[in-house]
């Protein structure tokens, strides 16, 4: 199996969100679990800017959509 094109800490990034690894722990602690019928890019918490990326990159299956789907995943978890 192929690594993802970028690192989960690199979509942060992208995001514009801290990336190191305390707050992405953060994040997913404080936003999880995301209720089974929203729509990652629809959750509450994006700007739009961040929702139209997380949108784009699923429905083209980007380069980026592995880990936006590694992030809706860890987002669904109940922690």
């Amino acid at each position: 199996m192929e690594q993802p094109v970028h690192a989960f800490h690199h979509l942060f990034e992208q995001l514009g969100l801290p990336n190191d690894n305390d707050s992405i722990r953060r994040f997913i602690e404080r936003h999880a679990p995301l209720a089974d019928d929203v729509q990652l890019a629809d959750a509450p918490f994006w700007s739009p800017a961040q929702a139209a990326f997380l949108r784009e990159e699923i429905l083209e299956d980007a380069d980026w959509a592995e880990v936006v789907d590694n992030l809706n995943a860890a987002l669904r978890a109940r922690h």
